[in-house]
């Protein structure tokens, strides 16, 4: 999946109160992030969710839209919006994927349940993606740690011939490969 584009696909989403249509076309030209979860009204994916809230205004500052994606409605998505304080918190995309298309188009369609995977796809302004996370039922994402990845491959977008190491946080030093580098890291 890394470096390859992401596929044409149509969905309605709730976004600020209202529905709204989104296809590929709507992240052209800006850096994107798919968060899918397995379903609304749950355990760990509120919790993903919200965290995801709370650093929307800095990926908002960074030029980078979410889209939150799973196989509900978005009038499933409306009701928990209107019924959870965590939910309530998102001003971001939240896309019904109830025939599982966008789900499928980026693998992540659980065999024979009709729920997604928790996963997160970092798209670049061409539609490439950049970076992808797949965890298990139980264990939760980190949107800080995304917000790490969303600033390195800006970086490196940014900066070609450089690359940034493990653990990389913005303002510190990158590497730039060479035969020199070989065996001396």
């Amino acid at each position: 999946m890394i470096n390859t584009k992401i596929k044409p696909f149509s969905a309605t989403a709730y976004k600020n109160g209202e529905f709204v249509e989104v296809t590929e076309k709507s992240v052209e030209g800006k850096w994107a992030v798919f968060f899918f979860y397995p379903a609304d009204f749950t355990f760990v994916c509120p919790t993903e969710l919200g965290d995801l809230a709370d650093h929307y205004a800095e990926l908002q500052e960074r030029g980078v839209e979410v889209f939150s994606v799973s196989t509900d409605t978005h009038f499933t998505h409306k009701a928990w919006h209107d019924s959870s304080d965590t939910i309530g918190k998102i001003q971001y995309y939240m896309l019904g994927d109830q025939t599982g298309n966008i789900t499928n188009n980026f693998g992540v369609m659980r065999e024979g349940q009709g729920l997604a995977d928790r996963a997160t796809f970092l798209i670049d302004p061409e539609g490439v993606i950049q970076a992808m996370e797949i965890t298990a039922e139980g264990i939760g994402r980190d949107a800080e740690d995304l917000l790490r990845k969303v600033k390195a491959a800006q970086y490196v977008a940014a900066h070609p011939g450089e690359v940034c190491p493990a653990k990389w946080k913005e303002g510190e030093e990158t590497l730039a490969p060479s035969l020199d580098l070989v065996g001396k890291i």
